[in-house]
């Protein structure tokens, strides 16, 4: 898969924050998709300097794996709250360089508008790949939202500065929300129509669950490794 290098990633994270300011205008917060057949996935699993990235493409039909890679290399950016995509994008790209399959959609295990500066992981990585992304995190970065009931489906705006950045989603009924947000080339309501879509079963998008195993170590079937080191 082919993707364009918008900056250099060796750099300050004071430059980092200044990038992100800038690159934020170019988001798209509309449908830029036709049929949607394919969706990936994406996650980083972490030991010290080295990163396990994986990048999970999944058939949107039945979810099943259709395409795979995970790319063992090296973390160079410092953690740095606010600033995950200069830490986790490089890695992921060289899973996406050997990507057979370029998916319709990504979600993405973080962040995209729900973010201090309006650019998490999801728009970043989105901007670079040029595909719809959407931000669907565990946990909220920013704003303030009231539960929603208790039954699948069911949401509530993430409000920051009187600014709707995402929506607090129960993807299962009686478990804990998702906080899904506009990456980019999506709406808010199709970012959350398609998280739904990919959790038949369980809280977190099928997406994630593959590509965080894969992230772990965990071999499956149809994902091919790639060591970068």
């Amino acid at each position: 898969m082919q993707f364009q290098q918008l900056h250099p990633w060796d750099v300050t994270p004071k430059e980092a924050r200044q990038l992100q300011n800038e690159l934020r205008t170019r988001v798209l917060k509309i449908d830029q998709f036709q049929d949607i057949k394919t969706v990936a996935g994406v996650d980083i699993g972490l030991k010290h300097d080295k990163a396990l990235a994986a990048v999970i493409v999944l058939n949107l039909a039945d979810l099943q794996i259709i395409d795979g890679v995970v790319a063992e290399s090296r973390i160079t950016f410092p953690y740095v709250p606010g600033l995950l995509s200069f830490r986790e994008i490089p890695p992921l790209l060289l899973a996406f360089a050997h990507l057979q399959t370029v998916p319709d959609i990504v979600i993405v295990d973080g962040q995209g508008l729900a973010h201090p500066r309006r650019f998490g992981l999801a728009s970043h990585l989105g901007l670079i790949l040029d595909v719809p992304t959407i931000g669907c995190a565990k946990s909220r970065l920013c704003g303030e939202y009231t539960q929603p009931n208790e039954q699948k489906g069911a949401y509530t705006h993430i409000v920051d500065n009187n600014e709707v950045i995402g929506v607090a989603l129960r993807t299962r009924t009686n478990v804990s929300v998702v906080h899904v947000s506009i990456g980019h080339k999506i709406s808010l309501r199709s970012a959350r129509q398609l998280t739904l879509a990919c959790c038949p079963t369980y809280r977190l998008p099928e997406t994630t669950r593959y590509a965080h195993k894969a992230a772990t170590g965990q071999m499956l079937d149809g994902v091919s490794y790639v060591n970068a080191l």
